[in-house]
């Protein structure tokens, strides 16, 4: 991964490789700026002393991650054919995974509490049209939330890179097809069309896994759970991905038939079938809210059909990742050094506004500290936890969680240690809503991906 660089008064500059910032590092030339993602800060160059290439971000939205990839773009003229071609330089891979289902989930907790607490625990005057006009281009806060990390996350690394332009997948899924295949003439003026859309919506219903036997990394067909033969129809609700065995297996026959002898794989496979299409409409919702909030940047952004990024991606044969789709947006006619590992950024939040834990039944049963930092410390700092005697001695490296006792628990990549002091404790870097991990992505062999470790460098204390 290319490591970012800033200049003496923190102005970004070219990003360079792993091993310039060791030397840099151990020259005594930068310092550690910040760890996740990782960045120094030069302290004999400005940018008046430096030369810029074209970077650019691409973007590759989606209901629960979205890819980010920041590549150096380059143009050469071909003198065979006097073409130009354009080659991508993969220098970061990033997969920012958004926390909209838990957002929905806290709001519809909030309105059962408070609805109890007005009709049994106190009398309230009912209320009607109180709401206020909500505006055009209204979003729900877990649509909206979508937006707004991703902007932020386009924010932050711009302050680290010299961006000089934007691409983002105008990804579009026609629900009114997907659901009702036979529709034709009026009813189908308000949908949009296009023919990679039921597998690519079918490959991230099913995971992209055999329905019938969860194989990864395999062929995969679109399998029809009630045959045609029999009376089955193209709806996205009759169809499932099943690897080529399976398939030939099954043949003809009812799903009901084929899985017999697995109840329970039967009844998740009808469950899914039923799943409605939320992830499509989030998708559908946010695209153009999303485009219209970039172009407000004032970077020049562009912007590509899921259809080319399939196609560049399968040309290229680059496997199948929202970060490397990312990396195929738009038009390219070349992606090199795309063999990265990924920081995987997911959306973890600032705490919480409510002070007081409730049960099931939405009275109190606990309460939290009014103050979220404990000894200077909040829960999910990133510390470096250093224990000299003891049961648990040795070093950890993770996020804390704090307790008013003084006693927090760090979450590292392998498991959560509990009870070290705050005394054996040093922040490394304060909580920013959101937690790191390094994913190893898939080679063309097709071999899956692996969990990687963050390595904290040894002058991370100077940052």
């Amino acid at each position: 991964m290319a490591v970012f660089v800033l200049s003496r008064t923190q102005d970004p500059l070219m990003p360079c490789s792993e091993k310039r910032a060791r030397k840099l590092l151990a020259a005594g030339r930068a310092r550690v700026h910040r760890l996740f993602p990782f960045a120094i800060r030069l302290l004999d160059r400005t940018v008046t002393d430096s030369a810029f290439q074209t970077i650019k971000i691409k973007l590759d939205p989606g209901s629960k991650t979205t890819g980010i990839a920041l590549v150096r773009h380059s143009e050469t003229l071909k003198l065979a054919t006097g073409e130009i071609c354009t080659v991508d330089q993969v220098l970061n891979l990033f997969e920012l995974r958004h926390r909209g289902h838990q957002i929905s989930e806290a709001l519809t907790s909030r309105r059962q509490m408070r609805r109890r607490r007005r009709s049994t625990l106190r009398y309230r005057a009912p209320r009607f049209l109180n709401r206020g006009n909500k505006g055009r281009g209204w979003l729900p806060p877990s649509l909206q939330h979508r937006i707004d990390t991703t902007l932020a996350w386009l924010t932050r690394l711009h302050r680290l890179v010299p961006l000089s332009a934007i691409a983002q997948e105008l990804l579009r899924f026609d629900m009114q097809q997907m659901d009702k295949p036979e529709i034709v003439g009026v009813e189908y003026q308000q949908g949009t069309l296009a023919g990679y859309e039921l597998r690519e919506y079918l490959l991230e219903k099913w995971n992209r896994r055999c329905a019938y036997c969860d194989a990864q990394h395999v062929a995969l067909n679109i399998d029809h759970v009630q045959p045609r033969a029999r009376g089955g129809s193209n709806r996205v609700s009759n169809l499932v991905l099943a690897c080529v065995p399976c398939n030939n297996k099954k043949a003809a026959r009812d799903v009901r038939e084929f899985l017999a002898r697995e109840p329970a794989r039967l009844a998740r496979i009808e469950a899914q079938l039923q799943r409605p299409l939320k992830d499509a409409a989030a998708v559908n919702a946010t695209r153009w809210a999303l485009f219209n909030a970039l172009k407000a940047t004032g970077l020049p952004v562009t912007s590509g059909s899921g259809g080319r990024t399939k196609f560049n991606r399968t040309r290229l044969t680059i496997p199948k990742t929202h970060a490397l789709d990312a990396a195929c947006v738009g038009k390219v006619d070349a992606v090199s050094h795309w063999r990265k590992p990924t920081l995987a950024i997911k959306a973890t939040g600032r705490g919480s506004y409510q002070r007081t834990r409730l049960d099931a039944f939405g009275f109190p049963r606990g309460y939290l500290t009014r103050s979220k930092r404990i000894h200077g410390f909040q829960t999910g700092d990133m510390v470096k936890a250093c224990v000299p005697t003891g049961k648990k001695t040795g070093q950890y490296i993770g996020r804390v969680a704090v307790r008013a006792s003084g006693s927090f628990n760090i979450q590292t990549q392998e498991s959560v240690v509990q009870g070290i002091s705050y005394k054996h404790c040093k922040i490394i870097q304060r909580a920013d809503g959101y937690s790191y991990s390094l994913v190893v992505n898939m080679d063309v062999t097709g071999t899956p991906p692996k969990q990687g470790t963050l390595r904290v460098p040894r002058s991370a204390s100077s940052a």
